[in-house]
């Protein structure tokens, strides 16, 4: 879709320009998560947000979009486009031109972008990022770019956080169990790209999981940090892996075989996939299992080492189907649950810690409804039963990645300083009928890095803004700091 960047707004920030005073030369805002009293998160979270996403943003919208669909188009052809959007619905003449103009001869966004590094963990209630104009015509523009920002960065954020808690969760099961910890990269993949709204938007937020692990099946989140982060080595991994559609071709009657062809002529070696619950997964996990054990040892490793068939249920209980239902008759496969259904057929090995690990030829995978909350339940059911973290991969997607909000993490910009006829000016919001939360800071802002995480020190002088943890990324239409991938990762893993 072609996006003009002077229409990626609310109508409403269209004539902001002449609601302010007049005199106003200057308008600075910060971009903060303010809450996380409706993040999806277990019940330890820190309040910690990942910040991620914003060099994206910059590359790819306020550099590529607007030079490309503005300020390299010609004046006329622009004015014209904005004139006519602006009068069809708000009135002919209500929204004066001159101001596009002017920013069109100028050539470059004349703002200055302030952020924090991407991969921080950010303490609710402290700005990721602040944003200036540089030249006193064009005030207007910082919080006239507010609804563009807030849209293409909260989501970013709010994945990569709980990306980073998935993988906080897993390596404490992996510490707890004794499984090793090079496993808990790939323990949980992306599924999320069939439901997210487009494929840009799956790019954005696939992004955003990539931060905290390589397993993923949005291709497009891969050429995202490629071509923004510039990502380079092992950036995201996925393995073969079947459909529905596929096994119910093969047919019900036939349905092992259709597992045999799978395993022993399309993919003789390393890892293939397999969806298990087309008609009777317990019949799979035990029958099927059993009559395929020879067929699944002898397949032979890939380059990687790698030889291994996945199950994967795909309805039910995730915690019932893979641990094992108490209420179901004992003896019962509902009853033990799939991976000591595998162990009984494949048996396998044990950590240093004394919890088993299937035999490394199968392995299972379970991307149905997963949240936090059923992983921890599932690797703790593990651990109760005596197996190992490692056991499990999460495919995690339709719930974690899409039922977030920007309320999820409270996310909104803000202005907090602005100047008038040379006169500064402290402004914040603090509405008596809100309960706190959208109280705003006032003035110059400034973050400071401390033991326990940032700090925000508000009412500040120039030349203390000046200082702390937020640097400079964008000004004047360049990127002046750039991170990449592997920087953000390490960030996150060190935290």
């Amino acid at each position: 879709m072609y996006i003009n960047p002077l229409n990626a707004i609310d109508f409403y920030k269209a004539d902001h320009r002449r609601q302010y005073p007049k005199g106003t030369e200057f308008v600075y805002s910060n971009f903060t998560p303010r809450s996380c009293k409706l993040a999806p998160v277990l019940d330890d979270f820190d309040d910690s947000v990942v910040f991620f996403g914003l060099q994206g943003f910059v590359k790819h919208f306020l550099i590529d979009t607007w030079n490309r669909n503005f300020f390299e188009r010609p004046k006329h052809d622009v004015i014209e486009q904005y004139r006519r959007r602006m009068d069809a619905a708000l009135g002919e003449g209500a929204i004066p031109v001159d101001h596009i103009e002017a920013l069109h001869d100028l050539g470059y966004l004349p703002i200055r972008i302030k952020a924090l590094e991407e991969g921080s963990r950010v303490n609710a209630r402290v700005p990721m990022l602040t944003i200036i104009n540089t030249d006193k015509r064009f005030f207007w523009l910082t919080n006239y770019l507010e609804t563009c920002m807030s849209a293409e960065l909260w989501k970013s954020c709010a994945t990569a956080t709980l990306a980073n808690e998935y993988r906080r969760l897993i390596c404490r099961y992996a510490e707890k169990t004794g499984a090793p910890a090079d496993f808990t990269a790939i323990q949980a993949h992306d599924f999320s790209c069939r439901g997210m709204s487009g494929i840009y938007d799956a790019a954005q937020a696939g992004a955003g999981h990539l931060t905290s692990f390589i397993g993923t099946d949005t291709v497009a989140a891969i050429d995202y940090v490629e071509t923004y982060y510039g990502a380079e080595g092992v950036i995201g991994v996925s393995v073969p892996a079947t459909e529905h559609s596929v096994m119910c071709m093969g047919t019900k009657e036939d349905e092992i075989n259709t597992f045999r062809r799978l395993i022993c002529e399309l993919y003789p070696t390393g890892v293939v996939s397999i969806v298990s619950d087309t008609w009777d997964f317990w019949q799979v996990i035990t029958e099927f299992a059993a009559e395929l054990k020879d067929e699944i040892r002898d397949r032979q490793r890939d380059t990687n080492g790698l030889a291994k068939t996945v199950f994967r249920p795909d309805s039910g209980d995730p915690v019932k189907i893979i641990c094992g239902d108490p209420d179901a008759p004992a003896g019962t496969p509902r009853h033990k649950g799939a991976v000591e259904c595998l162990w009984e057929i494949f048996g396998g090995t044990k950590t240093h810690k004394g919890f088993k690990c299937l035999d490394e030829h199968v392995g299972l995978i379970y991307g149905d409804s997963i949240t936090l909350e059923r992983a921890r339940d599932i690797l703790e059911g593990l651990a109760a039963k005596g197996f190992a973290s490692n056991n499990i991969v999460f495919g995690v997607g339709s719930y974690t990645y899409q039922y977030l909000t920007r309320d999820s993490f409270g996310f909104a910009m803000k202005a907090t300083w602005g100047q008038v006829d040379g006169q500064p000016r402290e402004i914040f919001k603090d509405p008596v009928t809100d309960n706190g939360a959208k109280r705003s800071a006032k003035g110059l802002l400034r973050v400071d890095k401390t033991e326990d995480g940032f700090r925000l020190l508000d009412q500040q002088s120039a030349e203390q803004e000046a200082g702390g943890a937020l640097a400079t990324v964008f000004e004047d239409g360049r990127l002046v700091r750039e991170t990449t991938l592997q920087d953000i990762r390490g960030r996150l893993m060190a935290a």
